[in-house]
């Protein structure tokens, strides 16, 4: 393994394909291993493209558009952090061996797709999952959701941080959540995926690891499991490591390891789980770091950021856990550009308190301007002291 000199004809160049937060992070982390990062994201001045060395915005759905410019900046390596990515195009360019796709260009390729991944799982690997069905019209939905019964979830087969998502307890709300979905979706797929609602205890993530060990071969680790909370889908609060039975976890990691070995590769995969005393549900996976992840840049002696950069370089990785600690999100709050943020230093008054703000060029009232970390001696104290600290930043109008 060779890293060349960042801006040089020997550099080992990485492209990130979404440049938002986490991306950010990850940018970060590949330059502290001298890596040339180019930041591609579908609006200026994403977080990742402050601090890449060079950026560029396309839409990343247009497979011309997508091809022209890793043509351009010729990455050894791309690394896709969101869905909205013409993913038939990292097949050709993976298959045409013109960049290296992180995992893999058909791990891609099937988790950017609801329909995919969940097939795989639970048709293919036999993985337990809720009942599910897909629909590409508001009567086809209908005609699902009796079969499967209420209450049921509603998802866009593409979308994140829980946009397009629905939680449906009566029949009145269908047509609602169809419309919702169609909004909310990254790519327009004309489909969503129903869910059977699952009562289980808790949901976890599982991040799971495959990196090359000192002699070069893919080894899979687990990061100590990560408890959250979801509003509407999208993750507000997060913290590790969760208390679950010694089976439970045992049956977390095993279903990770079908998944994440079928899909291949090397990286960070978030795989979603809903736990139920010792039984387990897979539910997601994504083949990239996960924002409930966020929480281990406070817990773990290295972040799931900094793992998936030295896994993407084929490095030795390290999943051990230093203490535990918790996230809480800071909000928007407000529609502006270029938002100040008040009550920092008192937030930062919090014991054990950290806090990143992303940079985010424009803000909204349910967009995740920040996050707030906290250790302390059990994982209680520390998310009461991460909420505290959230709650003391306030975004502003400039």
């Amino acid at each position: 393994m060779k890293i060349g000199t960042p801006l040089s004809d020997n550099a080992t160049r990485v492209m990130l394909l979404g440049s938002g937060e986490l991306g950010k992070e990850v940018i970060i982390a590949l330059q502290r291993l001298g890596v040339e990062v180019i930041a591609v994201d579908r609006y200026p001045n994403a977080p990742g493209h402050q601090v890449a060395h060079r950026s560029h915005v396309i839409d990343m759905t247009d497979p011309e558009a997508l091809k022209g410019l890793v043509m351009k900046e010729k990455p050894d390596v791309i690394v896709p952090e969101i869905e909205a990515i013409a993913t038939s195009m990292l097949v050709e360019i993976e298959e045409q061996n013109i960049a290296r796709v992180v995992p893999t260009a058909r791990a891609v390729n099937l988790t950017m797709n609801r329909e995919g991944i969940r097939r795989l799982a639970a048709e293919k690997l036999g993985l337990p999952t809720s009942p599910y069905a897909f629909a590409s019209s508001l009567d086809e939905m209908k005609a699902e959701m009796e079969k499967i019964g209420l209450p049921a979830l509603v998802k866009p087969v593409m979308s994140s941080s829980g946009k397009g998502q629905s939680f449906v307890k009566s029949p009145e709300e269908v047509e609602a959540a169809w419309e919702y979905a169609a909004k909310g979706g990254r790519v327009d797929q004309g489909k969503v995926i129903v869910e059977g609602f699952i009562d289980f205890d808790y949901e976890i993530t599982q991040l799971t690891v495959r990196a090359k060990n000192a002699s070069g071969e893919i080894e899979t680790h687990f990061c100590e499991p990560i408890g959250h909370v979801q509003v509407k889908g999208d993750y507000v609060e997060s913290w590790q490591p969760m208390k679950m039975s010694a089976k439970a976890l045992e049956r977390s990691r095993q279903i990770a390891k079908a998944v994440t070995d079928d899909l291949g590769g090397t990286g960070i995969f978030g795989v979603e789980l809903f736990v139920k005393g010792d039984m387990v549900w897979f539910s997601e996976v994504s083949p990239r770091p996960h924002d409930t992840g966020l929480v281990t840049l406070c817990t773990q002696r290295l972040s799931e950021f900094e793992l998936h950069a030295r896994a993407i370089l084929g490095l030795p990785v390290d999943a051990e856990l230093r203490q535990c600690g918790a996230s809480a999100v800071i909000y928007g709050g407000v529609d502006a550009k270029g938002v100040v943020y008040e009550g920092v230093d008192d937030a930062l008054s919090v014991p054990k308190s950290d806090i990143r703000l992303f940079g985010k060029p424009e803000a909204f009232e349910r967009r995740r301007m920040g996050v707030a970390l906290a250790n302390g001696q059990d994982t209680d104290e520390a998310r009461e002291r991460a909420k505290a600290c959230a709650s003391r930043v306030k975004c502003r109008k400039a």
